[in-house]
């Protein structure tokens, strides 16, 4: 009969501190360099009194920066070539909805130019995003 005391036996339990360090280093890594990851386009866009959009699916979206560089979601696409991408995108996908950003310190002409374009590649609906006034004040 053994009666506790000896230290004899090995030691069979896992020492998980090290493990939660080694994660908590990674939590803190991930979350200072999740933020440095967003790319976007940035765009001043115009105010108005609007709804949100209702979105099933990733939607379409056509951004005009204010040096009047032209973007398929975050893709640049020369104006020459805008026309032709957007129709070979549009064969892949059910939906020819396509939304429109500009810059409010782009002229008039631009928008309208690139708007025609877009309805050239065969887009059927073509809505424009705006900002709501309300983020704004």
């Amino acid at each position: 009969m053994n009666t506790g005391g000896s230290n004899d036996g090995l030691l069979s339990e896992i020492n998980v501190t090290p493990f939660v360090d080694v994660m908590l280093v990674l939590l803190i890594i991930f979350m200072v360099t999740a933020p440095m990851m967003i790319q976007g386009v940035d765009v001043s866009l115009p105010e108005a009194d609007s709804g949100p959009l209702a979105s099933e699916e990733d939607q379409l979206v056509i951004t005009i920066d204010k040096d009047e560089q032209v973007y398929i979601n975050d893709l640049q696409v020369s104006f020459d070539f805008l026309r032709e991408k957007l129709g070979k995108i549009l064969e892949n996908r059910s939906g020819r909805e396509v939304y429109l950003r500009a810059d409010k310190k782009i002229s008039y002409g631009s928008v309208i130019r690139v708007m025609s374009e877009i309805k050239g590649a065969g887009v059927e609906k073509l809505g424009m995003l705006t900002e709501p006034i309300e983020n704004l004040k």
